[in-house]
């Protein structure tokens, strides 16, 4: 991988990166990015004179309210169009609904929305990303794509979105988080990165047929009022 042109910058969006998966230490944040801790501190001490990131009483560093402004105009019609959408399914299915598209070689939550009335339920953070090659947001993306722009794909990987473009839907088991299960299906546009609609849950006696169905009926909704 060519170096940085900024590795100041670079280091400053790591951070970023590594507190969407929740509040770090000073320390922490120097371990992951392998610097000393009076660098991690000084990256820290920028991101939050711009308000990218704030920290608590004990010290750990957490995302801040400017990135959630930030993120809002990414694809904000996109957005804008999927909310209601993902709080009905969201609301009806009794668990967390989001949306991801496609970015670079990895797949990235753009909006979340947990269900109004539940127990436990899973939480899936704006921001958080993972490999296109796994999970089933990105097998639902992959299945958008043409062979020849989708990465190097195992014989069992291969089939496994070629089914998923024949089905209409995509399931992972334990593949980006453990014990966590999602059903995903495509949302193609045009002029737009290829995008999913998921929901994510730890244990649900609903059929993933028929949570597949629901997330369609959604996708459908936001095409038309995207394309029509």
């Amino acid at each position: 991988m060519a170096a940085p042109a900024s590795q100041t910058l670079s280091r400053g969006i790591r951070i970023l990166e590594t507190l969407a998966d929740g509040p770090l230490s000073i320390d922490e944040v120097a371990t992951r990015l392998e610097v000393h801790r009076s660098i991690a501190y000084r990256l820290l001490r920028t991101l939050e004179d711009h308000r990218l990131v704030v920290r608590d009483a004990s010290g750990r560093a957490a995302l801040g309210p400017r990135m959630a402004a930030l993120a809002a105009g990414v694809a904000h019609d996109l957005q804008a169009e999927a909310l209601p959408e993902l709080t009905a399914v969201a609301n009806e299915l009794g668990l967390t609904a989001f949306l991801a598209v496609l970015d670079g070689d990895e797949v990235i939550t753009l909006t979340s929305v947990e269900p109004r009335h539940a127990g436990a339920n899973v939480a899936q953070r704006p921001g958080t990303r993972h490999p296109v090659t796994v999970g089933a947001p990105g097998k639902a993306i992959l299945a958008q794509l043409r062979d020849a722009e989708w990465p190097a794909l195992g014989e069992a990987l291969h089939a496994e979105v070629t089914a998923v473009h024949e089905r209409g839907y995509a399931v992972s088991h334990d593949e980006v988080i453990p014990n966590l299960t999602s059903v995903a299906v495509p949302l193609p546009l045009r002029g737009k990165r290829p995008a999913a609609l998921a929901v994510v849950h730890m244990a649900s006696p609903i059929e993933d047929a028929e949570i597949a169905a629901l997330l369609q009926r959604s996708a459908g909704v936001i095409r038309a009022s995207l394309e029509g």
